[in-house]
């Protein structure tokens, strides 16, 4: 007779073969019986889902559609949803992890790191406790480096990575920028001063590695940043 724990999981992630390998791996951890109530391919789905599934634990990617992870963490902590959240991604950058920990994440696991990982982090958070797989570190001194201006280096600097790189002021910035809106606009738009939206600017091209302001729409726009 199976005494196994029933535990009602949604899997939040972009990629459809990936959510059907997690639930076959899932049927593999001896200790629970999971229960599939919900499947989001974007943040907006699994936002609008979690109004209404009963969920115990949600299994959560960064990098979505619609809304990323860290405002969907964010989103459910406002509201003190009753769910434990395990990050499982391949960002390893440690600014990330800082970030989904303090908006609510209960564990954080490597899509890299092996299965018996995934099982050690489901028990460990199902009893309440915290956990951060192999791999996963709050400093950057294990996986990412700094270049000395404040950018990591790493194999995943896309969409994600960059907009994580950006205040909320500079991609406020950003969006007018590319609205073809000068400095004097911006400013006015804004209420702050000419010199404060310059030093932006530079900061943002600094940041995106670009030169000039046709560069830099070029790689927003690339780039899902606005």
């Amino acid at each position: 007779m199976n005494s196994s724990t029933v535990v009602n999981i949604i899997i939040a992630d972009d990629h459809c073969i990936f959510i059907e390998g997690l639930k076959t791996v899932l049927k593999e951890a001896g200790d629970f019986d999971f229960q599939v109530v919900g499947e989001a391919l974007n943040g907006k789905m699994l936002v609008d889902m979690l109004g209404e599934a009963q969920a115990d634990l949600l299994f959560l990617d960064m990098n979505m559609p619609e809304m990323d992870g860290l405002e969907v963490l964010d989103w459910i902590k406002n509201r003190q949803l009753d769910l434990k959240i395990i990050v499982l991604t391949m960002y390893d950058e440690a600014k990330i992890i800082r970030q989904a920990f303090k908006n609510g994440a209960d564990g954080y696991v490597l899509k890299s790191k092996p299965v018996a990982e995934l099982h050690e982090a489901i028990g460990e958070v199902m009893a309440g406790n915290t956990y951060m797989g192999s791999g996963v570190a709050l400093t950057n001194g294990l996986v990412g480096k700094a270049d000395g201006v404040g950018n990591f280096k790493n194999g995943y600097e896309d969409r994600f990575i960059l907009k994580h790189h950006l205040t909320k002021r500079e991609l406020e910035i950003l969006n007018l920028i590319s609205q073809a809106m000068s400095n004097k606009e911006i400013a006015k738009e804004l209420f702050i001063s000419v010199q404060t939206v310059s030093v932006h600017r530079k900061n943002i091209m600094r940041k995106l590695g670009v030169t000039n302001t046709a560069g830099l729409v070029k790689v927003a726009f690339d780039n899902n940043l606005i």
